[in-house]
């Protein structure tokens, strides 16, 4: 490499960037001061009085955590969770936490493996817990041991709960104590839903064990995600921001049932937008284009991991809803569409029935929706009804992102 090519490079590192001074307050994993969260005052107290036991320790109540997405029940479960562990800490309490996303760790054994290897210091314990190789039944064992060795109390949240397969996992962790399979430490969880329907899909022992508080966080209005985005303003080098550039971010974030994150991602892809134009300020025009960018972002990051055949899927759904006025479509329908298009990308049709199976999978994921089964006509059975959760631009242009999919215009 050549002294003027190293001459370049520095010129970069040593750059400071125009547009933001910290930009990681606009990271939605980020755990702000309390005086940053903004609205959710009752609900701070209403949880921390629920796990308050845990100080001192005795056992925090599980609880159920239910609100719309970018509401901020992971932000303050979170939050409040840290505060404990560094108060606990001070009185001389063993309490540790553990955050599990349940869109990730989605199987029993997964959620135990995660637990153990987080709440583990092998060093101490002389255990060891691998990925793989061990039956469900040994991991409980090694957790159990890790807990009794290392700590008085644990407090879990497991993070879009309804995405487990199976409610085995939340009934062994409520009632580990009353099992008799932990001596001394206890076990407090805070389960997260995006939907108040969860409960109904558990029986009545996981339901009696982990239903001790529950609380649902309402959406953020436009007035709310204003503050919420003043409070993190300081994540912007001063003076780069024009005056309505929070307005409508809030505006736009209040259309979309008042989500926080959606909010904080406009802000971040905007000043990202403004940067990559060699603007000196982030204005309107970057919000707006910075409003379908996140739509994009999001919903690219929902499918990242689905296989071409489910992107096939609702791609067919998505040109169906691009063409027409109806919002609701028979699997039929997107079946013929999903076969024009694996015809156009040179790959091997499903069929029908294992189509819908995609269908439900995406479902399941709130990539999409479905309504309830429906009849067709006397004698010509039942069918689903599928629907896009996202504008149809949206969605195919996230697709199209993709370089494995290019089906033809």
């Amino acid at each position: 490499m050549t002294n003027e090519n190293h001459s370049s490079l520095d010129s970069i590192w040593q750059s400071e960037d125009p547009i933001f001074a910290n930009k990681e307050l606009l990271d939605i994993e980020h755990i702000p001061n309390e005086d940053r969260i903004i609205g959710r005052e009752d609900e701070i107290s209403s949880l921390a009085n629920s796990i308050h036991p845990a100080i001192r320790g005795g056992k925090p109540r599980n609880t159920l955590i239910y609100g719309k997405t970018g509401t901020g029940k992971s932000l303050v479960a979170k939050h409040v969770t840290q505060s404990a562990e560094e108060f606990a800490r001070d009185r001389d309490t063993k309490l540790d936490r553990a955050y599990i996303d349940c869109t990730q760790a989605t199987t029993e054994t997964q959620v135990v493996i995660t637990l153990a290897r987080s709440f583990n210091q092998p060093e101490t314990t002389d255990i060891t817990v691998p990925l793989s190789g061990l039956s469900t039944n040994a991991y409980y064992d090694r957790l159990w041991n890790i807990l009794d060795s290392l700590h008085d109390v644990v407090i879990i949240i497991l993070d879009e709960v309804d995405k487990l397969q199976g409610n085995n996992v939340l009934m062994q962790l409520s009632r580990a104590g009353e099992a008799g399979k932990l001596e001394t430490c206890k076990v407090g969880i805070l389960a997260i839903s995006n939907k108040i329907s969860f409960k109904d899909s558990l029986n009545e022992r996981v339901l009696s064990s982990l239903l001790e508080r529950e609380f649902i966080f309402p959406p953020y209005d436009a007035n709310q995600l204003r503050e919420i985005m003043r409070h993190r303003e300081d994540a912007f080098r001063e003076g780069v921001l024009s005056d309505d550039v929070i307005p409508l971010a809030a505006a736009f974030a209040a259309q979309e049932h008042g989500d926080a994150r959606k909010a904080l991602d406009i802000l971040r892809n905007a000043g990202e937008l403004a940067k990559e134009d060699d603007s000196d300020a982030v204005r309107e025009d970057h919000v707006r284009n910075a409003r379908q960018k996140a739509d994009i972002d999001r919903f690219s990051k929902l499918l990242q991991d689905q296989p071409t055949q489910s992107k096939a899927a609702v791609y067919a759904l998505s040109l169906l809803a691009d063409a027409s006025d109806e919002e609701e479509f028979p699997t039929r329908r997107i079946y013929e569409q999903y076969e024009r298009i694996t015809d156009s990308l040179d790959i091997d049709s499903l069929s029908q029935r294992r189509m819908v199976d995609r269908l439900n999978e995406l479902a399941f994921l709130d990539i999409l929706g479905v309504t309830d089964r429906v009849g067709r006509g006397r004698g010509k059975g039942i069918t689903n009804l599928y629907y896009l959760l996202e504008d149809p631009t949206v969605v195919q242009t996230a697709i199209e992102s993709d370089p494995r999919f290019s089906p033809a215009s």
